[in-house]
């Protein structure tokens, strides 16, 4: 029997992504992946078009196309390893975060999460992420301390090889499920005989 309900992000992970094309295929590999802690709130709202071509007074032709997701990842704070390795920050000498307007093409990194459910923890994975700098924001304290959180503002587009996200179901392997946030989960496709 599967989930009837989810609730509570938790467990955010990433993972820096490279690819590599040879004789035109594409390889993809990821870092071990990191974990994010503070998780507050996702909210990534799909993307794409639902297309129809109109003959004989009919919808003759419908086509739907994944163009990813993009939103919100609320976060209590953006650790600074994500910083440096995704964000493209860079240390200098005293070990101060430097931020410089140097334009280059943003890193791509997946990001791994689970919600629970009234059975099991559902697993996601979203293989090929880009995420913008946080807004800078706080507030004075009044009678009590009320943490401020960070918000990076993601973008889940497909890969080149056309996966866009995995999430774990009703019958996932242990094998598969166990080792979710310790290496980037490579689909396995069905052969059939």
């Amino acid at each position: 029997m599967g989930n009837k309900v989810k609730y509570n992000l938790k467990n955010i992970y990433a993972a820096v992504m490279t690819e590599a094309i040879t004789d035109g295929i594409s390889t993809f590999t990821y870092v071990t992946p990191k974990k994010i802690p503070g998780a507050v709130s996702l909210s990534l709202d799909s993307e794409g078009s639902n297309d129809s071509f109109k003959a004989d007074g009919v919808t003759y032709f419908r086509a739907n196309s994944n163009n990813g997701y993009s939103g919100d990842l609320e976060i209590a704070l953006v650790p600074e390893w994500f910083r440096t390795e995704i964000l493209q920050e860079k240390l200098d000498t005293n070990k101060v975060l430097i931020e410089t307007n140097t334009s280059t093409e943003t890193v791509k990194f997946a990001l791994m999460f689970e919600f629970d459910g009234d059975v099991k923890a559902i697993r996601h994975v979203m293989y090929c992420c880009s995420a913008t700098r946080p807004t800078i924001s706080s507030d004075t304290n009044d009678d009590k301390i009320t943490p401020n959180t960070e918000k990076l503002t993601l973008t889940v587009d497909p890969r080149s090889d056309g996966y866009v996200k995995a999430k774990t179901g009703d019958e996932t392997t242990s094998a598969g499920y166990d080792a979710w946030f310790t290496t980037v989960y490579t689909p396995v496709p069905v052969t059939t005989p």
